[in-house]
């Protein structure tokens, strides 16, 4: 895994490249959100092929708990995947109302997470 620091105005965004599942429980999100916390960073972009694919099933609870901890740390997020072939219409609507927000956002590509994140 290798980190990719985006900075504008002082915002500093960790950008996540890997090709393996990062994120397989909260607390390994907790822990890559506590340790790039820590450092300074003040967003963070992951892809949709590092979470492990039981987040994207609301009905497992995983989503909530994760983003929560994103909440806490006042850490904002976007997950940079191909949410527009979603079948599931809880997750679509989850996305939708995500994106209206400010603090996490689902994207198709980086240049529309860094614009998410007014880093361009």
């Amino acid at each position: 895994m290798t980190i990719e620091t985006h900075q504008k105005d002082g915002m500093m965004v960790a950008e996540f490249t890997a090709d393996e599942t990062i994120i397989r429980t909260t607390d390994d999100a907790l822990e890559l959100l506590g340790n790039h916390y820590y450092k300074g960073y003040d967003a963070m972009i992951l892809y949709q092929n590092q979470i492990i694919p039981g987040f994207f099933d609301l009905r497992t609870g995983l989503a909530g708990e994760i983003l929560q901890k994103f909440a806490q740390y006042q850490m904002r997020l976007v997950i940079i995947g191909a949410f527009h072939t979603v079948e599931s219409e809880s997750l679509r609507q989850f996305i939708e109302e995500s994106n209206k927000g400010s603090h996490v956002h689902f994207t198709d590509s980086l240049p529309e997470a860094l614009k998410k994140l007014e880093i361009q």
